[in-house]
């Protein structure tokens, strides 16, 4: 992927686009084991699903508008960014099909077959039929569409068959009604995993993905009609994913959002991909009765969609062909089977999740539940795991008596469902539930606990960079800080405040709070290091983060390195600023890993005339995380756990595995591979594995 910059930004939809090209890398290596080169492929394609969905989709709105013909900040129209976006697409969905292609290929060499209706052997001719009989046809939803007045609604969460039928003419047929072609279409369920795994035969295993089941059985689900020729292939809409909520003042939030979501699913159609082999009859068909017209929202593509379904590819028992999943290591000095207060009293201790358990958090949870002494719990959720053991644990403690207050973000991306879900349910068990600031999503990621100690409350808690979903814990990486820091602690009590009444603004002396303080105390740090650069002195910036995006906020980066700063970044996801331009930002190197797990972690570190300043913080550096959001950034006060992330940072950034180095052109090429091989994940696993060694000997 190329591009050339004019200004000293790159544009933020072809940065994102570029990272999912990463992803891709990761499924075109075959240093990766196919299997998990299968999960990348499917989490590709989701990726691509929900671009279209919200950025992709934003872009064609402005295409739309009065201001259509408005200069983007990049110096081209929407409509123009949308065909470049096209593009791009295109070129991106062809490499993935060859990838695809080259993995089927490795798998047969593994006596692995992935299998399509024309290559169904005698031994599972039953089986096919029994499953399609037994488990797919009751749930199957066939429309045939010639005659209705109005095309039936296609929702993004599933795919289609489109189904062409030749009708044989009899001389029973009347001239003026018969029609020669006949159309339907087939919802493919999505209850039922895609992937079929079908006896084994002489020690070769075979998979039949459910639209070849289906293809294969189209006989007996047309059975009743007259055909001569009938074909499927396969189709997919995305869908507008904006949430529009109505101005009724008796309705509650909770009851907008429950509209707002089910309303999403009539969004306008914003991507139609279909088989490139469908015949371009039946395409013109569809396209017309779906009133599909913008040429930027066809794209052509293979014979299956919805590839993010290879995520949940069958593993068939072969773990030789999967990364080796690490057993996450203790917290050193932190006894899971020990009073978490008394510990934490004397000290803090970070958990760097996956490396380490998540489980140590829903402990805290469950003792907090159970303590007499607890009187208060106050939480933010924002993406939350199915069957969540973190609301089993606030369900519990207001079983025990305790004042449980959660600020549940209804508005969380794709989430909104669940956590519908779960408001109702903890509404249910006498939870008392927050939902949010007008205007403001609320993204922090916070707990504060209450404990009545004597005749005073002390409040102890813990303050993370992810969400507190011990299912993503498993594969995102995040850092939690488990704190009795009595001054932050009640600054965290006063975020809470300030959901309440949000009118009032609080102020903080410890945290970095969005929306009101987040823009000028990063300014001031940075400032800080330019002083310190234009006095003679060290001056560094280091940051970890998931996308760097806010143009006032790269100046200032800019303006660092022009002071001399030395900055190195590392950004997983989308980097809109250029680095090493000479004059502008040649002191400033940025990085991307993408790897096995999943990097969400967000550290800041600032030089600070050699006594670094070190936060952690659930906010990255764009606009929104800025200025639309209530998010927290937390020092870290205690030197060794300082230490440690300042370890981690260098662990990163020492790495040369997996590793490419952000430019101006997009290229995505990988840093350079020195005699000694450093893959960051790994030796930060084994960082955390040595230190216990230490410690033990």
């Amino acid at each position: 992927m190329n591009q050339k910059t004019h200004n000293k930004y790159i544009d933020r939809e072809k940065s994102w686009l570029a990272f999912n090209e990463r992803v891709l890398q990761e499924a075109a290596d075959n240093t990766v084991p196919l299997l998990d080169r299968l999960r990348f492929l499917g989490i590709f394609s989701n990726n691509l699903d929900e671009f279209f969905r919200v950025r992709y989709a934003s872009i064609r709105r402005i295409s739309m508008s009065k201001n259509a013909s408005k200069k983007l900040d990049n110096g081209q129209t929407a409509s123009e960014l949308l065909q470049e976006i096209t593009e791009i697409v295109i070129n991106l969905q062809s490499e993935s099909l060859q990838i695809l292609q080259e993995i089927e290929n490795e798998l047969n060499k593994q006596n692995i077959f992935i299998i399509d209706e024309t290559e169904v052997a005698e031994p599972h001719l039953s089986f096919i039929k029994e499953f399609f009989i037994n488990e797919v046809s009751p749930d199957l939803v066939t429309i045939i569409l010639n005659d209705l007045a109005e095309f039936p609604l296609l929702s993004d969460a599933h795919g289609y068959l489109a189904v062409k039928m030749v009708m044989k003419r009899n001389e029973h047929s009347n001239k003026s009604e018969f029609k020669r072609t006949r159309y339907a279409v087939i919802e493919i369920p999505n209850h039922i995993n895609r992937f079929v795994v079908l006896p084994e035969i002489d020690g070769k295993q075979y998979i039949m993905l459910l639209d070849d089941i289906i293809r294969y059985n189209l006989s007996s689900i047309f059975s009743i009609f007259n055909y001569e020729r009938v074909t499927a292939h396969m189709i997919k809409v995305t869908r507008d994913a904006e949430l529009d909520f109505d101005s009724d003042l008796h309705k509650s939030f909770l009851e907008k959002i429950s509209t707002s979501v089910k309303d999403r699913q009539v969004g306008e159609v914003v991507r139609f991909v279909y088989d490139s082999k469908m015949e371009k009859d039946t395409l013109q068909f569809f396209l017309d009765k779906m009133e599909i017209e913008s040429i930027d929202s066809i794209i052509p593509g293979g014979r299956y969609h919805n590839r993010r379904d290879y995520m949940k590819f069958p593993n068939l028992g072969r773990k030789d062909l999967q990364f080796k999943n690490n057993y996450p290591l203790p917290v050193d000095g932190l006894n899971i089977e020990e009073s978490f207060f008394s510990q934490i009293k004397e000290r803090d201790y970070l958990i760097h999740t996956p490396f380490q358990s998540f489980n140590y958090i829903v402990r805290f949870l469950r003792e907090a539940a159970l303590d007499p002494k607890v009187t208060d719990i106050k939480i933010t959720l924002y993406r939350l795991a199915k069957n969540s053991q973190i609301i089993s644990s606030l369900i519990n403690a207001a079983k025990n008596g305790k004042n449980v207050t959660v600020q549940i973000e209804l508005r969380a991306r794709f989430d909104e469902s669940s956590n519908i879900y779960y408001a109702e349910l903890m509404q249910s068990e006498g939870i008392r539930l927050i939902f949010g600031v007008k205007g403001l999503k609320v993204h922090s990621k916070v707990c504060v606990i209450e404990r009545l100690e004597g005749k005073k409350i002390k409040r102890y808690g813990f303050i993370s960079t992810g969400n507190f979903n011990e299912n993503t814990a498993q594969f995102y990486t995040d850092v939690t800080l488990l704190t009795s820091h009595q001054k932050i602690m009640k600054e965290v009590s006063k975020v809470f405040d300030f959901f309440e009444v949000n009118y009032k603004i609080q102020r903080y002396k410890h945290l970095i709070v969005s929306p009101h303080f987040t823009r000028t105390r990063f300014y001031n740090l940075i400032e800080n290091e330019i002083n310190n650069a234009c006095d003679g002195k060290p001056a560094f910036i280091k940051m970890k983060m998931n996308s760097l995006s806010d143009q006032k906020m790269i100046n200032h980066l800019y303006e660092a390195s022009r002071a001399g700063v030395k900055i190195q970044l590392i950004v997983r996801g989308i980097c809109c600023l250029v680095p090493g331009i000479a004059g502008m930002s040649e002191n400033i190197e940025a990085i991307s890993i993408v790897d096995n797990l999943l990097e969400h972690s967000r550290i800041y570190i600032f030089g600070n005339d050699n006594n670094p300043s070190v936060y952690i913080s659930s906010a990255d550096i764009m606009t929104r995380n800025i200025d639309e959001r209530v998010e927290v950034t937390c020092p870290i006060y205690q030197e060794d756990i300082r230490q440690e992330l300042m370890d981690t940072f260098e662990i990163y950034w020492t790495g040369n595995v997996k590793v490419r180095i952000h430019s101006e052109n997009l290229s995505n090429s990988y840093r350079p591979i020195s005699e000694n091989v450093f893959r960051a994940q790994f030796e930060l696993y084994n960082y955390y594995r040595n230190k216990l060694e230490v410690i033990l000997d």
